[in-house]
């Protein structure tokens, strides 16, 4: 509780406040300087823009992964992104659950290193529906046999395999897994103070969960960050040559062409009384012709006619040329 003050201590404030003397410490308090805390151990060297695209690349893995495993092991697997966290190399590598198992990931045509792993629980389980069996629960951990070690090379193959074909859509690199081994905090892929990018993704088998994660190294995406952020595509938009083939890509594509004499608004009742021989007024002179329309978006005035047999229009002006390139509403009045 405050303190409360005589008489004579506020009388004796009130003097020296006359004077400028207020004590620095008096009956009411001052909050100090608030402080920032600065995480060093946390980088930000990938921008939010290169680690959406790769979250949404990885999102696609998880699609076509899942797909795969699933005609594999005959058991229906599903894979989810659900976090991405920013970290020193060393740092991300002491975040993974003790019990994985981890694969190389060798990233042509730069010769860098990604690290991909996955819980022993989950590739336990894969291992047992690989080999014909249907456990309702994880099996218990136990030390790998060479079969063990043979079949947990090919699902992270399978892994790598369905990753690679994403990545390369996004940054045209690709993956080669390496030797499969338990030690993945000792693996040395990365100087320790790297920033890494840890993309964690959570499978579902029989409705167990367990975790795989990427972690990705800046190094290993430095040659093509541009590219993961997206950034040479919009300088690539520059070049004449690019806009060239554009052009020609886009000169193939079919569109719906139409003719349109003139139209007008109606009310329901007024249509539903239409009988053969009414005369329908469209509001727009005979001299002026017909609207040519690509889809929606007029292009040209012409005027009606044949050609042999069919009916056909003959070009005469284009409305964008001659400063006509309203609406449709105002043209078709």
């Amino acid at each position: 509780m405050s303190e409360i003050l005589t008489n004579e201590q506020i009388a004796a404030l009130v003097e020296a406040a006359k004077h400028g003397e207020l004590p620095d410490e008096g009956a009411v308090g001052r909050r100090g300087r608030r402080l920032r805390t600065v995480d060093f151990a946390r980088p930000t060297k990938f921008t939010s823009e290169q680690e959406r695209r790769i979250v949404r690349t990885l999102d696609m893995f998880c699609q076509t992964a899942s797909a795969r495993l699933t005609a594999e092991l005959r058991v229906p697997l599903e894979l989810e992104v659900i976090n991405t966290t920013q970290l020193t190399w060393s740092a991300a590598q002491q975040q993974l659950p003790p019990a994985s198992l981890g694969v190389p990931l060798d990233v042509a045509p730069h010769d860098t290193r990604m690290l991909m792993t996955a819980e022993l629980p989950f590739m336990l389980m894969a291992i047992e529906h690989l080999l014909g069996g249907a456990p309702e629960r994880p099996p218990r951990v136990r030390k790998l046999s060479e079969i063990d070690w043979v079949l947990s090379r090919r699902l992270f193959e399978t892994l790598t395999t369905q990753l690679s074909i994403q990545w390369q859509d996004l940054s045209g690199q690709t993956f080669v897994a390496q030797e499969v081994d338990t030690h993945v905090e000792g693996m040395q892929i990365a100087a320790i103070s790297e920033p890494t990018l840890t993309v964690t993704l959570e499978s579902r088998i029989n409705r167990h969960s367990s975790t795989l994660a990427l972690l990705i190294p800046w190094s290993s995406i430095d040659p093509v960050a541009d590219e993961i952020a997206g950034r040479d595509v919009r300088t690539r938009t520059d070049d004449p040559r690019a806009a060239a083939l554009i052009e020609a890509a886009l000169a193939g594509a079919s569109v719906t062409m139409r003719a349109e004499v003139g139209s007008i608004e109606l009310a329901i009742d007024d249509v539903l009384g239409f009988k053969p021989g009414d005369l329908v007024k469209l509001g727009s002179l005979a001299a002026d012709g017909v609207v040519v329309y690509a889809e929606d978006v007029p292009i040209h005035h012409a005027q009606p006619g044949r050609s042999g047999s069919r009916r056909a229009v003959q070009i005469v002006g284009n409305p964008a040329a001659e400063g006509l390139g309203f609406p449709r509403e105002e043209l078709s009045q």
